[in-house]
């Protein structure tokens, strides 16, 4: 069983950081390569085999995954895959490859073991931003998905064995409200009262690609796995009918693109901040990380200042950069109130993180001193906007069709924001919904002017769930 211990020996650990001993970040491996994995075909042994080799001989690297990658490993990526999602660039859907699976499936795993298969471009479309801009999204073929998928559970197999614990994102069993509670846990808990807000500028398209190779031959020695995920990377994007490719970053989209910036981060990141928050802070620090997003909290300035310095200088080594406005140091915590107050400066100032806004409160019942966490306004505003345009134009469908969509959108809002304090947020979302909505209702026709707002109250009832907390406080879920 694996140990755990504490950052800096405080005797609490967020998220249950573990603490074991790992192979250097950088260079190339000299250690001989594990060759005893094989197991039948279709056979979920295999890949449990690997864990436990992974988890019990932590330098040492794989060779032979590349049979693991079976036409029953396959079908079981193809029947995981989203069956309403976008065709890639070829134009198929999950729905046609299906009409001939067991064929297709038996040609893609032919191509891939022969070294005949090659990825195809990832198809780019374009979404706005809630700052006005846009970012890039990759739409990936049905078949280059099924391999990926397949190739994340083999590497899975042996990275979920070193993956540091205050990483959540993208892993297996984890998800943003696990970092969430973590970070809500050292503030509140540990002696916090500054926190380092990190934004990698570009992370998904900065990557540089020989250094991931060189990261992943830390564990990876077969080269046919590593020549196929050379070729995924290499495959470039088509934007608008044009193919380009920059030769470094990691596509967007791509079903093996988390587990790839994980990786990136695990040795670039993860290792060393680890290492220099054991060795070089004086205080406690602790670490939440959710794909590039980095919180950091520090119990004392000087601590936090060096950190941000370091990683600097750290990410810049592995092409890397801080945000220059997004990446803030700001005074946050229980004291930091009262520490403002003594200077003669305001309040503390906020920071968001997954999507909520982390305020300094304190609690209604005892006035001791808490974490608040708002849905992030500016968000919320965009998503408003966004679906008041959308009843306008739908506004001729059917009165059940709209209800239920927007039953949808308000369930999976109150799913993830729902959390002990923010109600009052959701509650204002649902209001502004409930009124957009009787305001398309009653231009749907000069009859329809007639909607009392009694009827609509009716409509509402029928169709808009209430709003309600599903997540219950950090430390209780920890408790449990």
């Amino acid at each position: 069983m694996v140990a755990r211990k504490p950052a800096n020996n405080t005797g609490f650990t967020p998220g249950a950081e573990l603490a074991e001993r790992r192979a250097s970040a950088e260079g190339n491996p000299l250690t001989e390569a594990v060759t005893g994995t094989q197991r039948p075909e279709g056979s979920d042994d295999g890949l449990e085999r690997i864990r436990a080799a992974a988890r019990g001989r932590r330098t040492e690297r794989f060779n032979n995954l590349f049979h693991h990658i079976t036409v029953g490993l396959l079908r079981r990526a193809y029947q995981g895959l989203e069956r309403k999602a976008a065709p890639g660039v070829d134009g198929r859907d999950w729905h046609e490859y299906g009409l001939n699976l067991e064929g297709n499936l038996q040609d893609l795993h032919e191509r891939v073991h022969q070294g005949r298969y090659r990825p195809q471009p990832v198809k780019r479309v374009w979404i706005d931003k809630a700052d006005g801009g846009q970012r890039p999204l990759g739409v990936t073929c049905i078949e280059d998905k099924i391999l990926q998928q397949a190739l994340v559970w083999v590497l899975e197999a042996i990275y979920e064995q070193d993956f540091l614990g205050f990483s959540y994102g993208f892993r297996p069993g984890r998800g943003p409200h696990n970092g969430l509670d973590a970070l809500y846990m050292a503030i509140t808990v540990k002696k916090v009262s500054f926190v380092l807000d990190a934004d990698i500028q570009s992370y998904f398209d900065t990557v540089d690609r020989a250094w991931l190779r060189r990261f992943m031959e830390h564990r990876i020695a077969d080269r046919r796995l590593l020549k196929l995920i050379e070729h995924t990377l290499n495959a470039g994007t088509m934007d608008d009918g044009h193919w380009q490719d920059s030769g470094r970053g990691i596509p967007q989209g791509a079903v093996l693109s988390p587990l790839l910036a994980n990786i990136y981060l695990h040795y670039s990141f993860d290792l060393w901040a680890h290492r220099w928050r054991q060795r070089h802070a004086r205080g406690e620090v602790y670490l939440v990380r959710y794909a590039d997003d980095v919180v950091a909290c520090f119990q004392y300035d000087d601590d936090a200042q060096a950190f941000r310095t370091a990683l600097a200088e750290r990410l810049a080594r592995f092409a890397l950069v801080l945000h220059p406005v997004k990446t803030r140091l700001l005074e946050f915590g229980r004291f930091a109130q009262r520490n403002r107050q003594r200077r003669g400066l305001g309040k503390p100032e906020t920071f968001e993180f997954l999507g909520f806004t982390h305020v300094c409160a304190r609690r209604l019942s005892d006035g001791k001193f808490t974490v608040r966490r708002y849905t992030i306004a500016r968000r919320q505003r965009t998503k408003l906007k966004e679906i008041r345009r959308e009843l306008m134009r739908d506004r001729f469908l059917p009165v059940a069709y709209q209800g239920q969509r927007l039953a949808r959108i308000i369930r999976g809002m109150i799913n993830y924001f729902g959390v002990p304090g923010n109600r009052r947020a959701l509650d204002a979302f649902r209001t502004e919904i409930c009124k957009s909505w009787y305001y398309a209702l009653r231009r749907r026709s000069q009859k329809s002017m007639k909607l009392s707002w009694a009827t609509m109250m009716k409509i509402i009832k029928r169709w808009i769930p209430s709003v309600r907390v599903v997540h219950p406080y950090p430390k209780d879920r920890l408790r449990v």
